[in-house]
């Protein structure tokens, strides 16, 4: 069973609560943890074979990967990013999906150079904690200035 699937399932029928919006080739979500705050994620809208960027046809390819970079400029603006950390893997989920993570200045605390480095110097036990998890306010919040800024980018 995927999960990603699982999620897009729910979205379909109306039970994913962290559902933001549908484009062309995916889905945008908040993600569940919130230690980076604006934790975002683009679900490709289909599984199958294509579990690599390689995989689908270069049209198909290049427009999620334009849609993935209008996601990440909307992630930017509405969560005040100074970087975002973009991050497709895949080895725990194969189902094409992009990781956007808002990033400022010492958001990893006492990790890395001066709060600086990449997220997964940070312990994943602390980042996926249930204390990361946004109240349903602040998920409406976040997914409210999400849709402003993705709706004044398409």
């Amino acid at each position: 069973m995927c999960l990603i699937c699982d999620r897009i399932k729910m979205i379909q029928n109306g039970t994913n609560p962290c559902f933001v919006k549908e484009l062309e080739t995916g889905y945008v979500v908040i993600g569940d943890n919130q230690h980076f705050h604006g934790y975002t994620l683009f679900l490709y809208k289909h599984h199958g074979d294509r579990t690599e960027l390689f995989h689908l046809d270069p049209t198909e390819r290049a427009r999620f990967l334009e849609e993935m970079t209008i996601v990440a400029e909307a992630v930017s603006k509405a969560f005040c990013a100074e970087k975002i950390n973009y991050e497709l893997l895949g080895m725990g989920d194969a189902h094409l999906h992009w990781h956007l993570f808002p990033r400022v200045s010492g958001d990893i605390e006492n990790y890395g150079n001066n709060g600086r480095g990449p997220v997964w110097w940070y312990p994943m036990e602390k980042m996926y904690s249930d204390d990361n998890r946004p109240s349903e306010k602040q998920l409406a919040d976040m997914k409210r200035k999400l849709l402003d800024e993705l709706e004044k980018l398409i």
